[in-house]
């Protein structure tokens, strides 16, 4: 450990010395990580643990090596879904290992374990959240959030979070989850789309008391510099391995829905989260027809070792919407979901076929979306459905934002 902290307090300032532009550019968009000199005395002398991923890196040098070259002592890793190197495909299970490079221990927080326990926190003094999020609320980044809130809110541990920009930050939008479905992919009784850094989010899960017993978690933000929530940001490193690009990114929050379906979204492909399709013909024609896809496309889906394994319709020939070249959505678009149920009606598959009830129930955070769905509801009356409840989240989410909103 000590010849690894001695070779990286050569290699860091080399490493941000390569990103002069993310330095120098007073007006560049900063992650909370690039602000050293803020957090790292709240480091000083204190045991620390991170909650990491790939994403958690200053310029070129990742958080857990730079806090090392920095004289932190780090302690432990805990890892996302995803793994600690983002190389582990969506719900795969992650092992507890050791970094080869840095020996410490990686403690997974995907699977069973998805909350520290008070042993693997035990001597900790500190925990440090810096992980990219993409704004939708299936996504689980957010919920191993909670989990580690909710364990250093019972161990008496502080929180330290280096916030992010929110790619899809610039609108709310969608169902507003009901308790009744809370799950890893659904938490917090907030829409799809959130609005919210992790650090905003943090904010509102402590002030309205979303802790078990109401508890609250010790948590400090270390804000971005010069991000506003009317910024398109450009993530430098793809999330998670089914989300390599902006694209994929920006179709995420509408296209999710479809994991609760029997309809590929590309999964098992180059261009995961940027095409719809399922095995029969007609959903070419049906996406260039009804459903606004600038374009068509036919695929097969194939397992590929830490992106997709065993995806839907695997080795089968798909056909549907090539969504690649669209427009960045500015709002949830029904038009693919009701598009694509409507034709798969019309060949006669059926709802029990069509949805996988339960997963579709848990993503959407609510049943009323499928049964609007099935009673052939109108995407302007489903979006109607949701306003009180939208209205009543804005109202409440103004009350957490560290940035200038979109309105």
């Amino acid at each position: 450990m000590r010849l690894f902290t001695l070779i990286s307090l050569f290699i860091l300032p080399f490493a941000l010395a390569c990103q002069p532009e993310l330095i120098e550019d007073n007006n560049a968009i900063k992650p909370g990580a690039w602000h050293t000199n803020t957090y790292l005395p709240l480091l000083k002398g204190k045991n620390v643990a991170a909650v990491v991923n790939h994403t958690s890196h200053i310029g070129d040098t990742h958080l857990v090596d730079s806090l090392l070259a920095m004289g932190v002592n780090l302690k432990t890793i805990f890892a996302p879904e995803h793994g600690f190197r983002g190389e582990a495909g969506a719900g795969e299970h992650i092992q507890n290992s050791t970094d080869t490079r840095t020996g410490l221990p990686i403690i997974s927080l995907y699977g069973s374990n998805k909350k520290p326990t008070p042993e693997q926190l035990e001597g900790i003094d500190i925990v440090v959240f810096d992980i990219q999020d993409v704004g939708a609320r299936f996504y689980t980044y957010i919920s191993t959030m909670h989990y580690v809130m909710e364990a250093c809110a019972e161990q008496g541990k502080k929180m330290l979070i280096l916030d992010r920009p929110n790619p899809n930050g610039y609108y709310v939008d969608g169902p507003v989850l009901e308790m009744e479905h809370q799950s890893f992919v659904g938490m917090h009784p907030i829409p799809v789309v959130h609005g919210l850094t992790v650090g905003e989010l943090a904010q509102m899960i402590n002030g309205e008391g979303w802790l078990p017993e109401g508890d609250t978690c010790d948590v400090e933000v270390i804000k971005v510099e010069n991000y506003t929530h009317q910024d398109h940001y450009t993530l430098p490193i793809h999330p998670s391995p089914n989300l390599p690009n902006d694209q994929a990114v920006n179709l995420y929050p509408s296209l999710c829905f479809f994991e609760g379906t029997t309809m590929s979204i590309g999964r098992g492909t180059p261009f995961p989260f940027q095409v719809i399709g399922y095995p029969d013909p007609v959903f070419s024609v049906a996406a260039e027809e009804e459903m606004q896809a600038p374009d068509t496309l036919s695929f097969i889906p194939e397992d590929i070792e830490g992106v997709a394994m065993n995806p839907k319709h695997e080795g089968e020939r798909c056909y549907g919407a090539d969504l690649r070249k669209r427009e960045p959505l500015t709002n949830l678009n029904l038009n693919y979901l009701i598009g694509f149920y409507q034709n798969a009606s019309d060949l006669g598959i059926s709802n029990e076929d069509f949805f996988r009830e339960k997963f579709f129930d848990l993503l959407a955070g609510t049943e009323k979306l499928r049964e609007q769905l099935t009673s052939g509801v109108t995407a302007q009356e489903i979006r109607r459905s949701w306003i009180d409840d939208l209205n009543q989240y804005k109202s409440m989410r103004k009350k957490y934002l560290l940035y200038e909103d979109f309105e």
